[in-house]
C-alpha cells in the first residue's frame, strides 16, 4: 500500500472534511489531496521519478505535509531534514540521501548557498516561501501543475522516507522507512476515517522526526483533524490547544515541562484533551509527576517509546498507570512504574539479552532486543544500498534495561553509558530515578569517572528546582538509603541546566567532556 492511500482513500469517501489546519489555512481531505496530487506533478516536472530523494529543509507547515505524500505518490524518497542540524550535517544528509530536489524555507537560504558547491547530486533548488535568486519558487512551480496526478506503482518494500537520526554521538545515520512498515504501523494502531469526528490532534514536533511522521499518517488516515504549528512554543501550544478543542497531543520531556511551567498555565482551558502523549526521550519523574497533577483530572497520560529505526512506538505506559489514586501500596506500585516505559505494544516482541546473545532472566539487567514486522529496512550505504544490525529478526537497540515480573520494562542508559565499578555494573537511569525522586531535584544525570582503584566512579550532574537548596552529602545519605551503596553517587556537580538535542536527550558525551578533567 502506497502511504499516499493513507490521504486518498479518506479523501474519496470523505471529500468535504476539515482534516488539516495551518496558520488560519483550514484543508478538507478533498482541497489536500488535490494540493498534494498537484505538488506531485510539479515534482514530476523537475525529473523527480520512482527511487529519487526529494528532501525538505523547513519548519512544519502545510505544504510540508503534502510534499511527503506528493513525494510517495510518485514513488520518490522523502528526506526531511533536522532544521537544526550544523552544517557538516547538512552536507552529510544531503549528499549520502543523494538528494535530486530540495525544497529550502527562507532561513535557510543562505547556509544552503554556502553549501552548493559540496551538493552535487542536487539538480533543482526551490525556494518555499519569497523568490530567491538561483531557486525556483515554490508557487510558480505549481502553476500549471495539474491537481490530477497519476499514482506511481511501488512495491511495499520499496523506502518512502529517508530519516537520519539525531546523530548526538556522531554524524546522522539514514534509517530507511518502507512503505510497508508505515502501513503495518497505521492500521495496526488506528481504524480508517468513517466521516465521524475522531477527535483533533495538535502536531509541535518537527517533521524530520519519526513521532511528527507517524503523527501526521495517524491522524489522517483515521479522520482526525491535525492542527500544526511550525515550531513548538508554549504560549502557541497552550492557545491551539485551547482554540481547536485539542483530544491528542505528543510532547517530548522538554515541551511538558514548558508548558507546566508557563506563567498563564492555568488560564487556559484544556479540559478537551483525553490523551496527551509524551516520548522521544527519558521523562524527569519530577516532571511528569506535576503534570499529572496540574493537568484537568480527564487528561490520560501515554508514555509512547519507539526508535526511528521500528518505525515509532514499541512500547505503552497508558493512561491508568499514570492514575495516581487507590491505596497506598498502589500509589507506590505506580509511583515506581511511572519510571518504566510501560510494556509492549501487540506486534512487538522484546527480550534482555546478555553480551553474548542470551536470554536473561526477569530482572536482571542487559541490552532490549526488539522484534517487530516494523522493521527498518536498514541504515543507507554509499553504495546505495542497506545495512542492517538486525540479528535472525531481532534489532539489539543498544538501550540497556530489565523486565520485572508483570512485564513492565525499565531502562538503565545506552549500552555505552553503563558504569562498571570494581565489576559491577550499574544503570545510569536507575541512579537518575531515585535522585529525581527527591523532592528539591529537578533533573539528574549520571555518568561513569574514571577511577585508578575502581575503574570507575558513579557521578552525577544535578539540576535542583527553583528556590530548593539541597547539598551533595543530602543526596549521597537519599541514595544510600534507596539502593545498593555502590550504586550512590560519589561525584556530584550542581548546574543550572543540563546540554540536550533538539528532542530533549541529555548529551552525555557533552558531559563526559565537559567533567573528564
Amino acid at each position: 500500500m502506497n502511504t499516499a492511500n493513507f490521504v486518498s482513500i479518506p479523501a474519496s469517501i470523505f471529500p468535504d472534511q476539515e482534516i488539516l489546519v495551518f496558520a488560519g489555512r483550514r484543508w478538507t481531505y478533498g482541497q489536500l489531496w488535490q494540493r498534494v496530487q498537484q505538488i506531485g506533478n510539479a515534482l514530476r516536472s523537475t525529473g523527480v521519478g520512482s527511487g529519487d530523494r526529494v528532501a525538505v529543509l523547513q519548519t512544519n507547515s502545510d505544504d510540508y505535509v503534502a510534499s511527503y505524500f506528493a513525494t510517495a505518490l510518485i514513488g520518490g524518497v522523502f528526506v526531511p531534514v533536522n532544521y537544526r542540524a550544523k552544517p557538516i550535517e547538512l552536507k552529510h544528509i544531503l549528499t549520502t540521501a543523494k538528494t535530486k530536489v530540495l525544497l529550502t524555507g527562507d532561513r535557510y537560504v543562505s547556509l544552503i548557498n554556502e553549501l552548493r558547491s559540496d551538493l552535487p547530486t542536487v539538480e533543482t533548488y526551490v525556494a518555499l516561501e519569497s523568490e530567491q535568486d538561483g531557486m525556483v519558487h515554490f508557487p510558480k512551480l505549481l502553476e500549471g501543475a495539474s491537481p490530477e496526478c497519476e499514482e506511481a506503482a511501488i512495491d511495499d518494500a520499496e523506502t518512502t522516507i529517508l530519516m537520519y537520526t539525531s546523530g548526538t554521538t556522531s554524524l546522522p545515520k539514514g534509517v530507511m522507512l518502507t512503505h510497508n512498515e508505515f502501513t503495518a504501523y497505521v492500521v495496526n494502531n488506528v481504524e480508517m476515517a468513517d466521516g465521524t469526528p475522531r477527535g483533533t490532534a495538535l502536531l509541535s514536533a518537527p517533521l524530520y522526526h519519526i513521532a511528527g511522521a507517524t503523527n501526521i499518517m495517524t491522524s489522517l488516515f483515521t479522520g482526525r483533524k491535525l492542527v500544526v504549528l511550525p515550531q513548538f512554543d508554549p504560549s502557541d501550544w497552550l492557545a491551539a490547544a485551547q482554540q481547536e478543542e485539542v483530544t491528542h497531543a505528543f510532547v517530548v520531556p522538554t515541551m511538558m515541562k514548558m508548558v507546566i511551567d508557563h506563567p498563564k498555565f492555568a488560564d487556559f482551558k484544556l479540559d478537551s484533551i483525553t490523551n496527551l502523549s509524551y516520548g522521544g526521550a527519558a521523562m524527569p519523574f519530577p516532571v511528569i509527576r506535576r503534570a499529572i497533577e496540574r493537568f484537568p483530572p480527564g487528561v490520560g497520560f501515554v508514555n509512547a517509546f519507539g526508535q526511528t529505526e521500528t518505525t515509532s512506538t514499541l512500547t505503552i505506559l497508558g493512561p491508568d498507570d499514570h492514575k495516581l489514586d487507590g491505596s497506598e501500596e498502589e500509589v507506590a506500585l505506580r509511583l515506581k512504574r511511572l519510571t518504566s516505559i510501560g510494556r509492549p505494544l501487540p506486534d512487538v516482541e522484546v527480550k534482555v539479552v546478555d553480551d553474548e546473545g542470551n536470554t536473561l532472566p526477569t530482572g536482571e539487567v542487559g541490552e532490549i532486543w526488539v522484534s517487530t514486522p516494523r522493521l527498518m529496512k536498514g541504515y543507507a550505504n554509499d553504495q546505495g544500498g542497506a545495512d542492517s544490525p538486525v540479528r535472525d529478526g531481532w534489532l539489539p537497540t543498544r538501550d540497556m534495561g530489565w523486565i520485572d515480573e508483570e512485564g513492565y520494562i525499565f531502562l538503565g542508559g545506552r549500552k555505552d553509558d553503563m558504569i562498571i565499578r570494581g565489576g559491577e555494573n550499574i544503570a545510569p537511569a536507575e541512579v537518575e530515578a531515585v535522585l529525581q525522586s527527591h523532592p528539591c531535584v529537578e533533573e539528574a544525570a549520571v555518568i561513569g569517572f574514571k577511577n585508578e582503584e575502581w575503574g570507575e566512579q558513579v557521578g552525577a550532574i544535578i539540576v535542583l528546582r527553583p528556590g530548593e537548596n539541597a547539598s551533595a552529602k543530602d543526596l549521597q545519605e537519599y541514595c544510600h538509603q534507596q539502593m545498593a551503596s555502590f550504586k550512590k553517587p560519589e561525584i556530584l556537580h550542581f548546574v543550572d541546566e543540563l546540554p540536550k538535542n533538539q528532542m530533549g536527550k541529555v548529551l552525555k558525551t557533552d558531559l563526559r567532556k565537559t567533567y573528564d578533567a
